[in-house]
């Protein structure tokens, strides 16, 4: 990070180093002119670079145009790093343009359940392809000048009661798969900063989390950027400054800052804590301050906006996955009659909804794309009402009229943004009923059928084995609709492969079982996430991860194993190297993946792990030699005992594939390993009534067994927290609005913060974003006050508030029981 003048903090005063640590309105650090101080502004989004408009404040859509790009469910699909370099590398440019100085990605949280609400966000289910592509996420961006913020720091896999439940996460899990994203970015690419997230790791919130932000951060990984909070999840800053969080946004007003100062003049805010905080923040207002300066003078800044929009649409079918494509009927051939049914096709779902939405430069939909082919004569049926949940029986029959006279029918479904949305997780896979009875219909008449998806995440297709063709277009941003067309038309490769498994049902899925409380999320699955349980378990899915079809062929062939020589026995280095070349008669693209099979361990592991993964885009007849490199860590496991990675003396298979579950090659190494052990094994699990000893669920995974309570704590290593409601009358900082709502004042607090929600976000009228509003608002707790009335409420305000509900809970309950007390007098 650039430095800054050594001699800026001493000119600081006590108040203006309490002030550089929390946010100066929404998206503004404050900034100390008198010391030559400036302020750094921060902005959304990891899609697309969305500034609000001066006085829009939290406003989701009011704000100054920008390219949106797909979402990151859709550029994981791509499995294409250098194409992340460029989307960052325009983000990064766009984001100057407009004054930002941060930009606010990448999001490298892992899908732990499909049904996370935030899920388009993310890249994937697999911590390896997190941190590949989040890498070079970052550092397209930085390479501009703009910082990143690395997010959301950590075990951030639920939207349900986000801002207060406590993620319950064992050390192996915590240790490889839900912090090695993180790691691999902030020891390669140094973001500007790293954003911790609102829920609580194991007992304490990560703001407040000392070990997250300091000993693994900081201490293990060496981050010398700044902590910054997601806005509102830091509430005491008098805490999350001594554990690492350096910067609150957007602050709880400036009169908290005499809170603070409060603090420090009676030494529970540490002097040194303090400084070291403002020390970050000063470097990073050197480093990135300047650009808020160059907003408005756009002629010195120029962007190329037209090849931005290019870029997206490259970037979309990089990441469209093509699932199914039974007898070839893809790529279409480009003439003929061609029935386009679905409302989506028109006004398409083309990026997540939340904090990371942009209001695009411009919107190409796939049915004006298909319209203007020349040899294409298309005919359009809306197919299913705006609200998506309803079709009516004049709409499925115009359907199956246009598709009927049709060479092709494509079919374009979906979920709809209230389906999936920053702030509520769903409660299935299902696509809504409409949608399904419409593929239904045409599947009936037309044999010929191509169905699309536009989607944040996985859905359930009950439909799937009757569909010939089924293309994942994922959320593909502003160009999307004329990326389907390259891709339907074979004028681009399908070139996605899936960084997540589509299972057939969310009953099939562990999360789906594991029946979290209102306090806590249990990770009780601990590594078996994805691919990872569902390949040990042997269960059936719909998609396996990686899995995604070309429009060519491809041969793989003189595989060999190279050793490194010279080296330390115990820290291997293997290269695995193959031949790959396009047979067919078309360019494509294949994913050469490697997964890694310990043969026996000590302490259970998945099936098999991803290690590393190439990719070719190959000519007719074109070859290419690719090389995976696989070190230590591609190899060992977290050692709880020892605090550390272990690598076990042993035998390994390698395999290579197409997908988790289409292994092309084995191959087998002996590693010396380095020796040691925990000793014991894993720990054993015992039945409750008899003592005896029961299989380990963790050593052979199954949906019979599940994951039981004993089981997770033996692996804790602890007992399992309560995982209860707050009764009335005791609710804390951390109880969400929906588990109050048996309180009168607790409803009427949420119906007036409902409206607000509405008012803030600026969201468009309609009854379906009433009700998904309201079911963002429901997650809210009493921390979050400040954050949603803009500092109207403070912190004081908050607690008060929070003690008047709780004081008319208790009226009410002794109210309650003094009437059931009197009926049973009578």
């Amino acid at each position: 990070m650039t430095a800054h003048d050594p001699e800026q903090l001493p000119r600081l005063t006590d108040a203006e180093k309490v002030g550089l640590t929390a946010g100066d309105g929404a998206w503004k650090t404050d900034a100390v002119p008198r010391a030559g101080v400036r302020s750094v502004r921060l902005g959304d989004g990891p899609h697309g670079v969305r500034r609000p408009h001066e006085g829009a404040g939290l406003s989701l859509f009011d704000s100054h145009p920008a390219t949106c790009f797909p979402t990151a469910a859709a550029l994981g699909a791509s499995w294409n790093p250098g194409l992340l370099r460029e989307v960052g590398e325009a983000l990064g440019r766009e984001a100057t343009s407009q004054g930002i100085g941060v930009l606010l990605g990448p999001g490298v949280n892992l899908k732990r359940t499909p049904v996370g609400g935030r899920n388009f966000e993310y890249f994937s289910e697999d911590p390896l392809v997190s941190a590949r592509l989040g890498a070079a996420w970052v550092a397209g961006v930085q390479s501009t000048g703009v910082g990143a913020s690395l997010k959301h720091f950590a075990a951030n896999n639920t939207e349900s009661r986000r801002y207060g439940v406590d993620a319950v996460v064992d050390e192996r899990a915590l240790r490889e798969l839900y912090l090695p994203a993180f790691e691999h970015i902030v020891t390669t690419e140094r973001p500007a900063t790293v954003m911790a997230a609102y829920n609580k790791l194991n007992g304490e919130h990560c703001t407040e989390n000392r070990w997250l932000l300091h000993d693994v951060l900081r201490t293990e990984w060496g981050f010398e950027g700044v902590v910054v909070s997601d806005w509102g999840a830091s509430w005491d800053r008098t805490i999350s400054i001594p554990a690492g969080c350096d910067l609150t946004m957007p602050g709880l007003g400036r009169s908290d800052d005499r809170y603070v100062l409060g603090a420090l003049a009676a030494g529970t805010l540490p002097r040194d804590a303090l400084d070291r905080a403002a020390e970050r923040i000063l470097a990073l207002a050197a480093r990135h301050g300047r650009a808020g300066r160059r907003f408005g003078l756009r002629a010195r800044q120029p962007v190329d906006l037209a090849a931005h929009h290019e870029l997206a649409r490259r970037a979309s079918a990089a990441g469209t996955v093509l699932l199914k494509n039974d007898g070839g009927l893809l790529p279409l051939a480009g003439t003929g009659r061609v029935a386009v049914i679905g409302r989506m096709a028109a006004e398409p779902r083309f990026q997540g909804a939340g904090s990371s939405h942009v209001v695009p430069t411009r919107v190409e939909t796939l049915l004006t794309a298909l319209r203007q082919e020349r040899g294409l004569e298309v005919e359009y049926a809306v197919g299913y009402d705006g609200d998506h949940d309803s079709a009516t029986d004049a709409q499925i029959a115009e359907a199956q009229r246009v598709a009927v006279a049709a060479d092709t029918a494509i079919v374009v479904v979906g979920l709809p943004e209230t389906y999936e949305t920053e702030g509520v997780d769903r409660s299935h896979l299902r696509l809504p009923g409409a949608h399904d009875r419409l593929v239904r219909a045409v599947l009936a008449v037309n044999p010929r059928t191509v169905v699309v998806l536009q989607n944040g995440s996985p859905v359930q297709l009950p439909w799937r084995h009757d569909a010939p063709a089924v293309v994942e277009g994922y959320l593909g941003g502003q160009a999307g609709g004329i990326a389907l067309a390259d891709v339907l038309l074979g004028r681009a490769e399908p070139a996605g492969r899936l960084a997540e498994t589509f299972p057939e049902h969310y009953d099939d899925h562990p999360v789906s079982r594991l029946h979290d409380g209102p306090a806590t999320l249990e990770y009780r699955e601990s590594l078996y996430v994805g691919y990872r349980y569902f390949d040990s378990a042997h269960e059936d899915v719909a998609f396996c991860f990686g899995h995604g079809l070309s429009y060519t062929t491809f041969d793989w062939s003189d595989v060999e194993v190279v050793e490194g020589d010279g080296g330390d026995p115990a820290h291997p280095e293997i290269e695995v190297r193959v031949t790959v070349t396009n047979t067919g008669k078309r360019r494509g693209v294949e994913v050469v993946q490697l997964y890694v099979h310990d043969e026996e361990s000590s302490l259970f592991r998945p099936e098999h792990e991803l290690r590393g993964f190439a990719r070719a885009e190959l000519e007719p007849g074109e070859s290419a030699r690719l090389g995976i490199t696989l070190d230590r860590r591609s190899f060992a496991f977290w050692n709880p005992a020892g605090g550390g990675w272990m690598l076990e003396a042993g035998g390994f298979e390698l395999r290579l594939g197409r997908s988790s579950r289409d292994i092309l090659w084995r191959g087998r190494v002996d590693l010396a390993g380095d020796g040691g052990g925990d000793g014991d094994g894993d720990a054993a699990v015992v039945d409750a009534a008899s003592g005896a000893p029961r299989p380990d669920p963790y050593r052979s995974p199954s949906r019979a067994t599940g994951f039981p309570a004993a089981a997770f704590e033996a692996l804790l290593g602890r007992s399992l927290p309560p995982n209860l409601p707050d009764l009335p009358g005791g609710f804390t900082l951390d109880t969400a609005i929906r588990d109050m709502q048996g309180v009168t004042a607790a409803r009427i607090l949420f119906r007036v913060m409902h409206r607000q929600a509405l008012k803030t976000l600026g969201a468009p009228p309609g009854r379906a974003v009433d009700e998904a509003a309201g079911d963002v608002v429901a997650q809210l707790n009493f921390r979050m006050l400040p954050t949603v009335s803009d500092t109207l409420i403070g912190r004081r305000g908050a607690r008060r508030l929070l003690r008047v509900v709780n004081r008319l809970a208790k009226l009410g309950g002794s109210a309650r029981k003094g009437r059931a007390a009197r009926r049973a007098g009578r």
